[in-house]
């Protein structure tokens, strides 16, 4: 059986828009504590008191400023990169495949300003790639199982001047804020000082536009 705090936080933590409206003050905690108190009676075990709702909300909504305040310490110089037409293919893991990755790097020429992103997962790889070599990129992936495709997309890198990943909360703060655009991440890339999305081209404006509010801001 959870107390009133733990489960208000739960709840709360399950919805990223709801943290964030708490964070800006423009939500009711009155109004929020009304809409959970169900789901925060099921987690005590027993009624609730909509009052001790509300105080553990408000409570919970300074700690959550206070996160905010500290989650990005110290000016961090950065450069925003745009790359277009890119084509997006994702495919079950097959061990087999993999010697067959090398054959992308007589192909694909990111030095020449060519994209090129391959990512190794546990059951899945992906390949993001210039829209140029998806000819090649296709025929290099036939016979494997395809989970999905897309092309047309924008990838979106920051390129961090700084100590990117010895800052606490940048990538979920980025992530939060084009969450709140309502703009779809079809590939997130992160190495020690790079930051990449992939998102799709329609996106691209509105993504760029809200990253950088970000960067000014919070940075």
């Amino acid at each position: 059986m959870a107390s009133v705090a733990a489960a208000v936080k739960t709840i709360i933590n399950r919805s990223p828009f709801i943290s964030e409206m708490l964070i800006q003050d423009v939500i009711s905690f009155s109004n929020l504590a009304k809409s959970i108190q169900p789901k925060v009676e099921a987690m005590y075990g027993e009624s609730v008191n909509t009052a001790a709702v509300v105080m553990a909300i408000r409570r919970y909504a300074d700690e959550l400023k206070e996160a905010e305040k500290g989650a990005a310490k110290g000016r961090i110089d950065y450069e925003i990169q745009m790359k277009t037409n890119i084509y997006d293919v994702n495919f079950s893991r097959d061990d087999s495949f993999m010697p067959r990755l090398s054959e992308l790097y007589g192909i694909v020429r990111p030095d020449q300003g060519d994209f090129l992103n391959i990512t190794l997962g546990s059951h899945e790889i992906t390949l993001a790639v210039s829209e140029n070599h998806r000819d090649a990129v296709d025929e290099l992936t036939r016979g494997q199982r395809i989970v999905h495709r897309y092309s047309d997309l924008v990838a979106l890198t920051i390129v961090f001047h700084g100590d990117f990943l010895q800052t606490p909360g940048i990538l979920y703060l980025a992530v939060r804020k084009l969450a709140w655009e309502n703009i779809n991440i079809i590939e997130i890339v992160s190495t020690m000082n790079v930051l990449t999305f992939v998102i799709r081209r329609e996106d691209s404006l509105k993504a760029y536009e809200a990253l950088e509010a970000f960067l000014d801001e919070e940075l």
